[in-house]
């Protein structure tokens, strides 16, 4: 087993955890006990259950790929950043009750897309390619 593997299946672990007890806010959203977005805090909860899933799929994974032990810790890193902050930013918004789909020039909305460009589009994009490129064989590095 890798080393970095138990740690990234700890933090899935902990991440499916803060899944589940969002789905008791989704809940509270969907009968307007708490002022939020139903739609965007059930989308924080399975965000947070795929997202789990998907570093349980890395942490198994990671003795499967080409890479050396600081590209394993990078990938490890990338993935827990992008999911963590998948879900809470997420999370956030349906608070916030804004889409963060685009910038339209309202300062909250806008501060989530860049939020969630940054922390969760670009690094979802370059963990995955990292992954997939690693899992292709070959020498270690």
């Amino acid at each position: 087993m890798s080393p970095e593997a138990r740690p990234l299946a700890q933090r899935a672990a902990i991440l499916m955890c803060l899944g589940l007890l969002t789905g008791v806010l989704v809940s509270a959203a969907m009968t307007e006990k708490i002022p939020a977005d139903a739609h965007m805090m059930l989308a924080s909860h399975m965000n947070a259950l795929l997202g789990a899933l998907w570093m349980v799929a890395v942490a198994w994974s990671l003795p499967l790929t080409r890479l050396g032990s600081e590209g394993r810790a990078r990938l490890v890193t990338g993935v827990t950043i992008a999911n963590y902050a998948n879900w809470l930013i997420t999370l956030v918004k349906a608070f916030l009750m804004v889409s963060g789909v685009d910038y339209i020039g309202e300062p909250l909305n806008d501060m989530v897309f860049a939020g969630l460009t940054l922390f969760v589009v670009l690094p979802s994009f370059g963990v995955a390619a990292g992954w997939a490129w690693s899992l292709g064989g070959g020498r270690k590095e």
